[in-house]
């Protein structure tokens, strides 16, 4: 699988990172792309982003990257995380970097597009933008984790929802987590 993973200005490099770290770079061509803000954040928040060998980085105003052209295949994009603002330009079709122009021709090449939005709570202006998206065919998926698996670390919290955009990817990850009925069941007599 051909990926464009990349990140903006919202706290949430925690997300980032696991993903990263769970992508099989051996497997898939990975591309990243951070705005200069994800990059203040991401030393904020992590001190220094891990990137596995094999992932390709690019500069964020680097236009002539492949993913940039609807020429080029690739099968997903994922924005995580994603600041409402980045969210807002590419509902605008704005498309003066390479990352906001890679999600408008994911958008306009009917490819997968993942928008991890972290920021809470929402304007009206937000869920217009939100629903605008959706109805270009972005998928949305808020970085709201889960709890079922009784996570025991920040990082374990994280996972719940990177675990999400893997599935969303169509990437197995045979660590997550999968809802089990927990009800006692009786035999039947």
């Amino acid at each position: 699988m051909k990926l464009v993973i990349a990140a903006t200005g919202a706290s949430g490099t925690i997300y980032l990172q696991r993903l990263l770290a769970q992508i099989d770079c051996a497997a898939n061509e990975v591309h990243l792309v951070m705005s200069g803000h994800a990059k203040q954040v991401a030393a904020q928040e992590v001190d220094a982003l891990i990137v596995p060998a094999g992932v390709r980085e690019h500069a964020e105003n680097d236009l002539n990257v492949p993913f940039v052209s609807g020429s080029a295949r690739f099968d997903a994009m994922v924005i995580v995380p994603c600041s409402m603002a980045t969210l807002g330009r590419i509902a605008s079709g704005c498309s003066d970097t390479a990352l906001l122009r890679a999600a408008d021709v994911f958008l306009k090449e009917r490819r997968k597009l993942i928008l991890v939005p972290r920021e809470t709570p929402w304007s009206l202006i937000h869920a217009r933008n939100v629903v605008s998206l959706l109805e270009a065919g972005a998928i949305l998926l808020p970085a709201i984790p889960s709890f079922y698996s009784r996570p025991g670390s920040v990082a374990a919290v994280a996972d719940t929802v990177v675990w999400r955009i893997l599935d969303q990817l169509g990437l197995s990850n045979p660590a997550a987590y999968r809802w089990r009925d927990g009800r006692a069941k009786t035999e039947p007599k």
